[in-house]
This record gives structure tokens, C-alpha cells and sequence, in this order.
């Protein structure tokens, strides 16, 4: 008797797509793996180095002493400030366009909170777990006459996420990504908020060792983007394929000379899932008052209800 083929719809090639976008990402995402790893490695030396250099210039017993006539003259008493961000320095020689020597300086910008490409970089598994779009900024490709209603609800999603947006309806008791980095190290030191008011003198390699800071930081951001580049450029080319395709042995065929893990309970498992999320039972309890679940939370609980009619 002849087996029936799945016919492909939508849904479907979605899930076909998901599981080739898994294989091609799996190929090349330690790249970031490892260099999220050197920051957090380099990222702990910075700060000890950092705090080394802030001390030697403005001593403990300095800002003891400016604390006190804070506490006395108020503002008249002095400035200090609580900051992760600094610049260091040092004075080097160049040379004009004339060929005369002339005094400037080589300095770095040290900081240790994380800018939105860097945030969406380091939790970018984090993001996709909880079915947000890390990677929206980057499918623009810096053409920002491509930005449409779904590009700034990825943005507003990933912010909320990381904390960079924020209301005053937000759980107080959850501590986001960006509140979780500005407190993670900060120095009392001397003058004011403006963190380029205070430039501390170095050594050559002091210097070159926050520069390899700085750089590694710009390595995570890196890698996501040769990431993200070198998966879309596959997801292109098997999207085209895809839509022409009418059956799920056409894609199986597909899958089996490229090395992607695909069969018929995953399809049928497509169907299932969308049955058993909106069952009666689930959909009551969807339609309850309270947080709503993302996309991934629905599967997983239609996941358990299938489960559990198995055993």
C-alpha cells in the first residue's frame, strides 16, 4: 500500500527552515561561544588593573577625605562620583603633515556596563529562548530605509529584555542585563558624572592591555554579526528552495545530503503541537489573566499535554 506524502504548507517549512537555521548556526556559533568567554576572562583582569591605576592616582584616604567635607560643606566639599566608565592615557609623539614633531596623546575608553550591540550579542541565546529577535538590527544591513513595524517591535522586545527600556509597570523585583552590568563594578572616584572629565596617565602596557579589553568586547560584537551573516546567506538561498518545494520528501532529500536531522514526527508533531495548544483544556488556560506566555512556553506546555496522553 502506497504511504500518503505530507504535503508542505506554511507551517510546515517553518519547521523544516527552524531545523536547518539550528544546523547551520550549531556549525559556527562557538566562534561566539569562546569570544564571550575571553571577555569574561579579560573582563576580570580590567578590573583589578582598573582599580590599580584609579587608586595610584587618586588615593583611598583622598576620597576618605573629600567624603568628609562633603558631609560638612556639602557641595562646597568636593565631587565624587561612583562610576564603571574611564578613559586612560598616554602622551606619545606625532608627526604633521609637514614632517614636524608635535605632543598628543594615545588614549582608550574603558567602561564596564554594555552597549545595546555588545547586550545583544551576549544574550543573543538568552533572547532566542524566549522568542525574541536578537538579530533584528542586523538584517537591515545598516539600510535603515528597511526598517518596517516588525524591525522596531524586535527592537522594543530585545530593550525590555535587556533593560534598556523601561516602565513603570516593570516587575521591580526582576533585575535586568543592563542593571545587572552597571552594578557589577563601579569605583568611588574624584570629580564629576562626566567620565571623560577624568583621564587617568599609564603606562605603554597598561595602555595596550585596555586596549585588548576594549577589543575583545568588539570581538563578541564581531562574531555575532560573521554569525548572523553566514546563517542568513544559507537561510536565503534553502527559503527560495523551500517554497518550491511540494512535499516533505523533497526537503527530506534536501536534508539527508546536507547532514540535517529531519523526519515525519516532526511534521506531525507541527500539526499536533497547534491542536494541543489550543485544546480546550490549554486555551482556558491561555485566556487566563495573567503573564502572557511567549511562543516557546505554548509548545512547551502543549508539549507536556502530549506527553502525558502517551504514558
Amino acid at each position: 500500500m502506497q504511504t500518503k506524502k505530507i504535503t508542505l504548507n506554511a507551517e510546515k517549512r517553518k519547521v523544516i527552515a527552524d531545523q536547518f537555521q539550528s544546523f547551520y548556526e550549531d556549525k559556527v556559533k562557538d566562534k561566539l561561544v569562546k569570544a564571550k568567554e575571553q571577555y569574561d576572562l579579560i573582563r576580570e583582569k580590567a578590573k583589578e588593573q582598573i582599580e590599580k591605576v584609579v587608586r595610584f592616582h587618586q588615593p583611598q584616604e583622598d576620597v576618605d577625605t573629600i567624603r568628609r567635607m562633603i558631609q560638612k560643606y556639602n557641595s562646597a566639599g568636593g565631587e565624587l562620583y561612583e562610576d564603571n566608565c574611564f578613559y586612560v592615557q598616554r602622551p606619545i609623539k606625532k608627526v604633521d603633515d609637514e614632517g614636524r614633531e608635535y605632543d598628543a596623546t594615545d588614549e582608550v575608553h574603558v567602561k564596564f556596563d554594555m552597549g545595546k550591540d555588545f547586550a545583544r550579542a551576549y544574550y543573543r541565546d538568552e533572547m532566542k529562548a524566549k522568542g525574541l529577535n536578537p538579530d533584528f538590527h542586523l538584517s537591515i544591513n545598516d539600510d535603515y530605509s528597511k526598517r518596517n513595524p516588525k524591525y522596531y517591535n524586535d527592537e522594543s522586545a530585545c530593550n525590555k529584555f535587556l533593560g534598556f527600556q523601561t516602565s513603570s509597570n516593570d516587575d521591580k523585583s526582576i533585575t535586568t542585563p543592563k542593571s545587572a552590568w552597571e552594578n557589577d563594578f563601579k569605583l568611588w572616584v574624584i570629580g564629576s558624572s562626566y567620565c571623560h572629565s577624568r583621564n587617568f596617565k599609564v603606562d605603554e602596557n597598561t595602555l595596550e592591555f585596555f586596549k585588548m579589553y576594549v577589543a575583545s568586547a568588539d570581538e563578541v560584537i564581531k562574531q555575532h554579526e560573521q554569525l548572523y551573516s553566514y546563517v542568513e546567506s544559507k537561510m536565503k538561498t534553502l527559503r527560495l528552495g523551500l517554497k518550491s518545494y511540494r512535499t516533505f520528501d523533497q526537503a527530506k532529500a534536501l536534508a539527508d545530503k546536507v547532514g540535517v536531522v529531519l523526519n515525519e514526527t516532526m511534521m506531525n508533531e507541527s500539526s499536533s503541537l497547534a491542536l494541543s495548544i489550543y485544546s480546550p483544556d490549554n486555551l482556558a488556560s491561555l485566556l487566563e489573566d495573567k503573564e502572557v506566555l511567549t511562543r516557546e512556553q505554548k509548545i512547551a506546555i502543549a508539549r507536556k499535554q502530549m506527553q502525558q496522553s502517551v504514558n
